[in-house]
Parts: C-alpha cells; structure tokens; sequence
C-alpha cells in the first residue's frame, strides 16, 4: 500500500500521511464488506482513489498560487508554502468578495463576525428592524456564495 501511494505522490511523507489517514478512517469508520472482496483489495482502493484525490488537491492549490504570482516551495525556509498560499488567497478572495457587497451588507456581516454583535444589537446600532438586518444577511451571503463558488469545491 505504501508503494502505491509512493508511486501516485512521489512523496514519502504524503505515502505516509496517507496511510496513516487511511488506517485511522478505518479503524474509525469500518465500511469494509467482506462479501464484495479481499481486504487487500479494498485498502489498495483506497489507497489509489485517497492519493488520487490529494493529487487533485494540490493540482488546484498550484493553480491558486499559480494566479497569485507567489513562489511555491516544498519546505526550504524563506519561500512561501502551499498552505500559506492557499489560505491568503482564500483570505484575499473572502475579503474582496465582502469589499463587492452592498454597503448594508457588508456592514451588518462584518459587524456580526468581526465585531460579535447578534442581530439584535445590529439592528439596535444601525437602527432597523431584526428582520431587515435578517434580510441582508441571507442575501449578502447569497451573494458571497456565488462570488466564491469555486473555492467551495
């Protein structure tokens, strides 16, 4: 199994960060069904179809960084990871998506999550009903939603 995630990967940590995933969803959650094959052959699917899938992950995180314009690196101090890559472009994305929403919008949005008031004190702050502050959050995040639909995939 680990040379199978080896092959797909090309990377002995993710080969054993996979397995690792692998057994522990296991242990976790046993779906295996002896009737429908050897448990041999239902790890090896995992396996396959568990690396095929991060390979799918990385593939759009390059593409992410790749439209940012950053450097990618794999580890050496003083370029920018994956990770970090991926989650300031989410960061930028969620930031410019608030920035393209109606002002009454993007204002009671903020003041709930940046500031932690509830919806009452909204509508007390800004002066309007609960059940308009209601309405501009479900279409604020309807909007956000659409804007960033292809990171919710």
């Amino acid at each position: 199994m680990y040379s199978l995630a080896w092959q797909i990967l090309r990377n002995h940590q993710e080969a054993e960060d996979l397995l690792q995933e692998v057994f522990l969803n296991l242990w976790q959650n046993c779906t295996y069904n002896p009737e429908r094959g050897s448990l041999k052959t239902f790890l090896m699917i995992l396996v396959r179809s568990r690396a095929i899938d991060r390979l799918r992950w990385q593939k759009k995180t390059l593409n992410m960084l790749e439209r940012s314009g950053k450097e990618v690196n794999t580890g050496q101090p003083g370029i920018v990871s994956l990770d970090e890559v991926a989650s300031d472009e989410v960061a930028q994305r969620v930031r410019s998506a608030l920035e393209d929403l109606p002002d009454k919008q993007r204002i009671a949005i903020e003041m709930a999550y940046f500031g932690g008031l509830t919806q009452q004190e909204i509508s007390q702050h800004l002066e309007v009903s609960v059940g308009t502050v209601k309405s501009w959050f479900r279409l604020g995040f309807t909007k956000l939603r659409q804007s960033l639909q292809d990171l919710m995939s």
